[in-house]
């Protein structure tokens, strides 16, 4: 990467600046704006609009003004390769440039895209820290019900719903005993059964409002401003560690310990496929499989008799046989 960049000295980086007039043609920067542009970004939900966008801004804030034609293989493998400390963001990196360069591929800006054959990371966490019940319980002493906070709680630990998903809802998508959520990320249509704790959380919340949670101006919450005002509520807990995507696991990993199958939990998490739930999902499937055999085990062992060895057992713990002549078709005399 750095013959990348000596062979590009001199070459003045554009950062922010989304208008073509302001870009060096056939740049890195000219492709960002290309793209930001094109149906395929404006067809984006906002959500990934916002996450690809960030990702793409921090990339031209250092690489913008040089060349796309300067770009091969092995200066993609060593931006990569400089992340090896946070692979998550190498990946979403590598996976943002991958869309990006083909992208430029099909508008002619590139002839191959230098991004495709790289090996992604292999993800080291378990991603999110999914709450335990002693980290509810302890959120729950310091926020009892009636408070923002406990209401937020609720929301996300009975539902099961993404942030994003969470702040829209509001006393309109109540039909019944149940939540109607059309889910941002996937577009998925669901009709959520209400926990009888979530019914008495929501029982102290104004119907005249647009949503369920709504900040001290009387608006509703953007995404990013409730991430600051959460990450507060969760640190005066004491749960610097715990986020609100990890009530989703949470609540997963409540369903899965109840006995349900995956497709139950996935009817309410919404998840397209099984395998996505079964990363909340397995260590409680785990932890439960577990206990069934050992259980199984022991019932089998209380139900058998214990039956005496057909030859005594000697001082070394070996059974001891007499060993006759008949036992031959030699002769000769046979000893223990």
């Amino acid at each position: 990467m750095r013959q990348y960049a000596a062979a590009l000295d001199g070459v003045k980086v554009q950062t922010g600046n989304i208008g073509a007039a302001r870009t060096r043609p056939g740049s890195f920067d000219a492709l960002c704006v290309s793209y930001y542009r094109s149906p395929d970004f404006r067809g984006l939900r906002p959500s990934t609009q916002s996450a690809r966008r960030h990702i793409l801004e921090r990339f031209r804030s250092v690489h913008g003004g040089k060349p796309l034609r300067g770009l091969h293989r092995q200066h993609m493998t060593a931006v990569i390769g400089a992340k090896a400390d946070k692979p998550e963001a190498a990946n979403h990196l590598l996976k943002t440039l991958r869309i990006v360069l083909n992208y430029a591929v099909d508008q002619g800006m590139l002839t191959s895209n230098p991004a495709t054959g790289i090996k992604k990371y292999r993800s080291k966490g378990e991603g999110h820290h999914s709450w335990t019940e002693g980290e509810v319980a302890q959120f729950e002493r310091l926020h009892p019900v009636g408070s923002k906070a406990r209401l937020a709680l609720a929301l996300g630990l009975y539902t099961a719903q993404r942030k994003g998903d969470v702040l829209r809802m509001g006393w309109q998508h109540v039909s019944g005993d149940c939540i109607t959520v059309r889910q941002e990320k996937t577009d998925a249509a669901l009709l959520i059964p209400m926990h009888p704790q979530l019914v008495a959380v929501l029982a102290s919340v104004p119907r005249g409002n647009l949503t369920f949670l709504m900040t001290e101006h009387g608006a509703p919450f953007t995404p990013n401003g409730f991430g600051n005002w959460w990450r507060d509520r969760c640190n005066e807990a004491g749960l610097r560690h715990c986020s609100f995507h990890g009530l989703r696991k949470a609540a997963a990993t409540r369903l899965a310990n109840a006995g349900c199958r995956v497709d139950q939990v996935k009817a309410i998490t919404g998840h397209r496929s099984l395998a996505e739930v079964a990363r909340y999902t397995k260590a409680a499937d785990q932890r439960r499989l577990a206990r069934q055999a050992l259980d199984i085990q022991l019932r089998t062992e209380g139900e058998q008799k214990f039956v005496q060895p057909r030859y005594p057992v000697g001082q070394n713990g070996k059974q001891v046989m007499e060993i006759k002549w008949e036992n031959f078709e030699g002769g000769g005399h046979a000893r223990n």
